[in-house]
Parts: C-alpha cells; sequence; structure tokens
C-alpha cells in the first residue's frame, strides 16, 4: 500500500490517513502535492489530503464512476507519467464533483488486459493499459504495432492530437469496442538485454539479436515483427518478467525504455537496444456507454479534462526519460540508468533501414495481409497502415518532440 503515495511514510501513518480520508483520496492529495509546490511530507500530505476530502464531498455526486488502472499506481507514476490520477483530479474539480471517480491501481481490481475486457463491457468506466496489453481485448490497438510505422515519439503525439486520428482510431474503437480513447503517453519500442549481455560488445545489429529469447507482451503483431528480425518471442506476463530476467529464463524484454526503472529492473538489465521497432504506450480510455450517460457539459469536461492530461504526459514524459530513466547516450548523472550501469545502444541508419527491409509492411508485406485486411475492414475498407504511415510523416524529421502542437483533435480546426 505505501506505493500509492510519494515521501518517506510509515505504514502506520499511511494506514491511518486511508482509514480516515479513503484511498483515492489519499492518492489524489499525493498527486496535488508536487503541483502546488508542497514537500512530499506527512503534514503536507495530510493537510492537502483534509483539503482535497471536503472538495470532494462537499456535495452529492451526480455519476459515481470507477477507474481499473491496473498497475499504474505511485511511485511508478512518477517514472511513467501516464495521467491517470492528475486527469481524475482535473476532472473532478473541473465538474465541482458532480463526477466522482474511484480508483484502482496496484492491480487491486485488475491487470491490464482483465482492466480492458471489463472497460469493453461496462464493468469499468475507465482503464489504463498498454496498447499492447489492451490488444488482446480490443484487437482494433493493433494499429499501432506494425514494424517501423512510427519514426519517433514526435510522431505519434502529433497523432494523438490530430484530428484524423478521430476518423482512423477513436472512432473505429467506439465502434467495435465500446471505448472512447481519451489520452496516452508516447515511447518506441527497444530490447532491454539481460546480464548475460554485460560483458559483451553493444549490440550494434539486427544480426546481435539472432536466436535470441525475448519476452513479447499481449501484442499479436509486436511477435511478426520479432519473428522477422530473427528473435524468438517468449510470452512471459509483466508480473513475471523480473523474474524471468533474473534467472536468465529469457534473454531480454521488448517494452519501452522507461519500464526498465518502473519494473525496478536494473540489477538485470545490462543494454537498452533502441531499435524503435513499434510504439510503446501506457494509454486511457473511457467506456463509450458511460461517456455517453453523461450530459453534454460533463461530456465536454471529459474531453477537456483529457486534453489537458495529454499535454501535461507529453511535456512530463519527455523530461523525464532523459533526467529519470537516462536515455541519453550516454546517460545523465543520476538517471536510474546511470546508476545501473545500464547501456543505450542505438542504431545507425544503415541499421535501421537493414531492419525496416526485414521487417517492415513496406518491404515485405506478405506476413502482414491478413492483419492489414482485418484491421482495414474495421477501419472502413480504407488501408490503415497506408493513412497512418502518411500522418506519420506530416511532420519534418528533425522536429523535437516537445515542438509538437496540441491540439484538440474532436474540434474542428476552425473550432478550437
Amino acid at each position: 500500500m505505501n506505493s500509492t503515495i510519494p515521501g518517506d511514510f510509515s505504514r502506520r501513518e499511511f494506514t491511518a490517513l486511508v482509514g480516515r480520508y479513503g484511498l483515492m483520496t489519499v492518492a489524489m492529495a499525493a498527486a496535488v502535492l508536487p503541483k502546488r509546490g508542497y514537500p512530499a511530507t506527512n503534514e503536507a500530505l495530510t493537510a492537502t489530503a483534509g483539503s482535497v476530502y471536503k472538495k470532494r464531498f462537499s456535495k452529492t455526486a451526480r455519476h459515481s464512476l470507477r477507474f481499473g488502472a491496473a498497475h499504474f499506481s505511485r511511485p511508478g507514476l512518477a517514472i511513467i507519467p501516464n495521467g491517470s490520477l492528475p486527469f481524475v483530479a482535473d476532472l473532478e474539480e473541473r465538474t465541482d464533483g458532480e463526477i466522482r471517480v474511484e480508483y484502482f491501481g496496484g492491480n487491486q481490481l485488475c491487470q491490464e488486459r482483465a482492466c480492458t475486457r471489463m472497460a469493453v463491457h461496462g464493468e469499468v468506466d475507465f482503464f489504463s493499459a498498454s496498447t499492447q496489453n489492451a490488444s488482446a481485448e480490443a484487437p482494433y490497438f493493433n494499429i499501432f504495432d506494425f514494424a517501423f510505422l512510427w519514426p519517433s515519439r514526435a510522431s505519434l503525439y502529433y497523432f494523438f492530437y490530430h484530428p484524423r486520428s478521430e476518423e482512423l482510431l477513436r472512432a473505429p474503437l467506439r465502434k467495435y469496442h465500446h471505448l472512447q480513447m481519451l489520452f496516452s503517453h508516447a515511447e518506441l519500442r527497444g530490447f532491454m538485454m539481460g546480464l548475460k549481455h554485460k560483458d559483451k560488445p553493444d549490440i550494434t545489429s539486427v544480426d546481435g539479436l539472432k536466436e535470441a529469447r525475448v519476452r513479447v507482451t499481449g501484442t499479436q503483431l509486436g511477435r511478426i515483427a520479432m519473428k522477422l528480425l530473427g528473435m524468438q518471442p517468449v510470452p512471459v506476463p509483466w508480473s513475471d518478467t523480473l523474474h524471468a530476467l533474473r534467472t536468465g529464463a529469457i534473454d531480454g524484454a521488448e517494452t519501452w525504455s522507461s519500464a526498465v526503472p518502473y519494473g525496478s529492473w536494473g540489477p538485470v538489465i545490462s543494454q537498452d537496444v533502441q531499435s524503435r521497432f513499434m510504439a510503446g504506450n501506457a494509454m486511457t480510455s473511457m467506456n463509450y456507454d458511460s461517456y455517453l450517460s453523461l450530459s453534454a457539459s460533463l461530456q465536454e469536461a471529459v474531453m477537456e479534462s483529457a486534453y489537458l492530461t495529454q499535454i501535461n504526459i507529453h511535456k512530463t514524459s519527455e523530461a523525464k526519460l532523459l533526467s529519470v530513466t537516462g536515455i541519453s547516450n550516454p546517460p545523465l548523472p543520476g538517471s536510474y540508468y546511470h546508476q545501473h550501469g545500464i547501456r543505450n545502444v542505438i542504431w545507425g541508419d544503415a541499421e535501421m533501414a537493414y531492419a525496416r527491409e526485414l521487417a517492415s509492411p513496406l518491404s515485405n508485406p506478405e506476413p502482414w495481409q491478413a492483419w492489414r485486411d482485418r484491421l482495414n475492414r474495421m477501419a472502413g475498407g480504407i488501408d490503415i497502415y497506408s493513412e497512418l504511415y502518411k500522418i506519420a510523416r506530416e511532420l519534418p524529421a528533425n522536429v523535437n518532440e516537445l515542438d509538437v502542437e496540441p491540439r484538440r483533435w474532436w474540434k474542428k480546426a476552425d473550432d478550437s
């Protein structure tokens, strides 16, 4: 339970605070502390929890909603800022308590795949998961996972803000999975290699990964890409991956970089091979029927809170990738990678071109065709891969992630 809040608190202090105000109120208070510039002390948290509690329960909520946040809880949200808790805090404040949300993180209620299933069926109102793990229950999320579709994190944020994300992403999710996608963080997936490679040269080529046994998430398309790159994808649940790496049952794991500190993998990872072969998104969506049950003004409040949260994720995540995770080469002093001696291995242009030749649908279309046909039908008969490929390259390659312009994706240009 201590992982729900920041700072140096005893279990006794935390239990007393939760008993007085409730876990959700305490978690929201912890999210508010840094925004107000308060230190993460017991005194500051107690005072803030009291203030938040009074505001939350000053009136009877018209809508009491449940949020299945899988494993996303503090302090991990300081590493992967997926926006879930700040979103809840902003939404409750924005609606003056007409919407109240009970947040279940730390796998209290469900893990990622189960949270997705529960949201699809209306058993929870919001959920958070990676798009890869959500795709096992909501297959349209697979559109993110074509190999080498996204040239940069900037291209992903550009798409999330893009008005055509309504047509290409959000409308099919509503139609087929009853989900209103709200916001997401953005990274690109690579291969986190275990201690077997600690004293070996950097893996600077695709051939260096040949026959490696590498953990794969729930993504169906990711497995296609890994096989085309010569690896053996091994399905391992997130909760079991640290043990599998520690024991050498797998050689590495495909994931995004900030997952390494998030999962406390530092002692078992030697190289972050930044192949950037696939998107990595920790997103939040809402059950669409729950959304439609709200008045027009409350629906607008949900979207405005989602927009504000998307901007916050975009800016915060980019800063933390450098300062907290340490994805630069070399890692910044004090970052997690610096502390644990993890090497960033960034493939050169020639090797990236070779990897794309092996695995990209542009160069090697046949292995992808069945999935392309299925997703094209769900997208309304268009070639979804080609449409996403074009949008991802509307942004010049040299645009920095932080320079991507936020836009209200659900509004027309002249309305926003």
